[in-house]
């Protein structure tokens, strides 16, 4: 179970300190239903729903895949695309022997990052897996038009067969066109919204592609949401959710989440779509931002030390480190490194994140750790349920429905209107 350290941000905390009744009204208002956008609260139940209903289909179709094609192009944009490349990049960052490369695209209009994904992609027998709730996102559907130009150059009258589509169950663009070509379709379940959406279909499908245990990873978030349920000030999501509440009350506007493993930047991208389109509405909303220590520590660690107090740190580490790697002893000593010899350099990271961790709040910034057990399944899936549940109890505390986005259309109705869509 993922925990919480609130020691480096307890000396700045306002009044009383963390608000947990508050938390606990959160709480009870999410699991009552009775709040704003309660008609997407469905991911509280997602991981046993999934497994009592499509995860057998998509483990089959993860190895009709994995049998035939040397990668999957997942064609998705925000949390069509963010939790599941977070989730391969952190726990596959070097595809196995025989796992398919998984390329993603559909998430920008560059039309040098379409061309160099198709060069990578070269002659490889390849699928794709089409993301979208609708089908008429601009971004997706234009990738999707180019790759299934593709896949009918490759495979001919058997291109449909290389399409696995992840959309809405009864209606929208995409789903007419998956009945009408026969494509294999996976849910994008209604009252789930899409930063939400991991632990369904649009995750599942590409992380099992990639080689990720994904039944491990529902059966450990069944198990997370079940200990997250916790009506305790003892709830590491009442704790960290009160906890930048309150620093966010005393002008700390701007969070930081930091990682000492460089696999974990998008895992890092999902968690800003799900906190920034989950709380930035209404005026209010703290300004979430991420950074990769060390190697941030020489580029932005100056401001962060010194620069203006309005921001707050989150740091996630994972208690174990997948490998051991004894630092070197040198007889010459040329670099006078020997003071660390023996030592192993997952104990060096260790040292240096308790050093940062010193270093930033005795410059006046608040640091709360969260703690993961392990870079695995296990660690991912109660990663995921700790973020969403203390996301969503955040937003509540702060007034705000946790569950739209409807500032997200605006630069839509613009973009429309300039390229001369009809009706725009």
């Amino acid at each position: 179970m993922v925990t919480v350290d609130l020691s480096g941000a307890s000396k700045f905390f306002t009044g009383a300190g963390p608000d947990y009744a508050a938390a606990a009204h959160a709480h009870q208002v999410l699991s009552e239903g009775s709040g704003l956008g309660n008609d997407f609260i469905g991911w509280l139940g997602l991981p046993r729903r999934m497994k009592e209903t499509e995860l057998p289909a998509i483990l089959e179709a993860a190895k009709t895949i994995r049998a035939r094609s040397q990668a999957l192009v997942v064609i998705g944009i925000g949390g069509s695309y963010l939790g599941a490349r977070g989730a391969i990049e952190l726990l596959k960052p070097i595809p196995g022997k025989n796992d398919p490369r998984v390329f993603f695209v559909g998430n920008g209009l560059s039309a040098d990052a379409l061309c160099d994904t198709i060069e990578l992609l070269g002659d490889k027998d390849f699928d794709v897996n089409v993301i979208s709730k609708s089908g008429t996102t601009l971004e997706p559907a234009a990738s999707f038009r180019i790759f299934r130009e593709l896949l009918a150059k490759k495979y001919g009258d058997k291109a449909d067969e290389h399409i696995f589509a992840t959309t809405d169950a009864k209606r929208g663009v995409l789903k007419s066109l998956a009945d009408a070509h026969g494509w294999p379709s996976f849910v994008v379940p209604d009252d789930v919204g899409g930063r939400f959406s991991v632990l369904s279909a649009v995750g599942l499908l590409p992380m099992a592609v990639a080689g990720i245990d994904v039944e491990r990873v529902i059966n450990a978030a069944i198990e997370e949401f079940e200990a997250l349920d916790l009506r305790s000030p003892e709830n590491p999501a009442w704790q960290y959710a009160a906890a930048r509440q309150n620093l966010s009350n005393k002008g700390f506007g701007i969070e930081i989440l930091g990682c000492y493993e460089p696999s974990f930047r998008f895992m890092a991208e999902w968690w800003k779509q799900l906190y920034g389109e989950s709380e930035g509405k209404d005026g209010k909303g703290i300004f979430p931002a991420s950074v990769e220590f060390t190697a941030d520590l020489h580029s932005m660690g100056q401001f962060i030390q010194q620069g203006p107090r309005t921001l707050m740190e989150t740091i996630v580490r994972f208690d174990k480190s997948r490998n051991a790697y004894p630092f070197p002893f040198e007889e010459a000593n040329a670099d006078g490194l020997n003071y660390i010899a023996g030592r192993d350099m997952a104990e060096v990271c260790n040292i240096a994140a308790d050093a940062v961790r010193e270093a930033h709040v005795s410059g006046g910034v608040p640091n709360m750790v969260v703690r993961v057990p392990a870079r695995n399944e296990e660690g991912f899936a109660a990663m995921v349920c700790f973020f969403e549940l203390a996301c969503a109890l955040s937003g509540y505390m702060s007034g705000v429905n946790p569950f739209d986005q409807p500032g997200v259309e605006a630069y839509k109705k613009n973009m429309f209107r300039m390229l001369g869509k009809p009706g725009a």
